[in-house]
């Protein structure tokens, strides 16, 4: 047996998987990064911030992982398409792909919601994460099992007053997602998950509640955790997730 066909060893489930995160410079996506990194998966830094995403890429590479940064403006459409042809010049397939990345925008009532900022959350929360699904979808299909993951928030199934511009960007994300896993369950490995991540120590949870205390919340890696979990698992297409404390 040759050792391409030997499975992977059980500290590092992922071994030989690879994996695109986005929003992977901070918070739940560069925790999520060192996550799938440490179990031994090749994690693609995807986020605007340069430095950001090379501290994540050097954890990762600390912690005996393996990395590569793709610093890109997800709401510049063409920069995704670019990405995705310079991943199939090196990958055959993309097993993995964490849609993390999400602006909160202003919170207001809706009659009161600007224009033109909608317009911007809209684009990078729900439009930028279609532009991604359709130029991955040549490379998750390759995979033998791939899993793509979306992170959600309550408020798109529980509406809550000021945050209907946010909340609307999230409903639409999670319907584009499971829609798209029920168009290739029967003719692809690919499974979709829609995660949320609850109370979470973030600075977007910081910028909409700036009262609250940070140590009341669980850690990003708590969430990191979980996705690396559903990952690793055997979860069915179309699983809702609930992270809890």
């Amino acid at each position: 047996m040759s050792d391409a066909a030997l499975p992977p060893a059980a500290d590092k489930p992922l071994a030989g998987r690879l994996a695109l995160v986005t929003g992977a410079s901070r918070g739940i996506g560069a925790e999520t990064a060192f996550a799938l990194g440490a179990a031994g998966a090749h994690v693609l830094l995807v986020a605007r911030t340069t430095g950001g995403l090379e501290e994540v890429e050097e954890r990762i590479h600390a912690a005996g992982g393996s990395a590569t940064i793709a610093p890109l403006d997800l709401i510049d459409g063409e920069s995704i398409g670019r990405l995705a042809g310079a991943v199939a010049q090196r990958w055959n397939a993309l097993d993995i792909m964490v849609l993390n990345a999400a602006i909160l925008g202003s919170l207001a009532s809706v009659q009161a919601i600007d224009t033109k900022e909608l317009a911007r959350t809209l684009t990078l929360n729900v439009s930028a994460q279609q532009a991604l699904i359709a130029a991955f979808d040549p490379l998750m299909r390759a995979s033998r099992d791939a899993r793509l993951i979306a992170l959600t928030s309550s408020v798109a199934r529980n509406p809550r007053a000021y945050w209907g511009g946010y909340a609307a960007s999230k409903a639409a994300l999670e319907a584009l997602v499971l829609t798209y896993g029920e168009e290739v369950k029967n003719i692809s490995s690919i499974r979709t998950h829609i995660i949320d991540p609850g109370a979470t120590r973030t600075a977007m949870r910081a910028k909409a509640f700036p009262g609250e205390d940070p140590a009341s919340l669980k850690s990003p890696e708590t969430v990191a955790h979980a996705v690396r979990d559903i990952i690793i698992g055997d979860a069915p297409n179309g699983q809702y997730m609930r992270v809890e404390a």
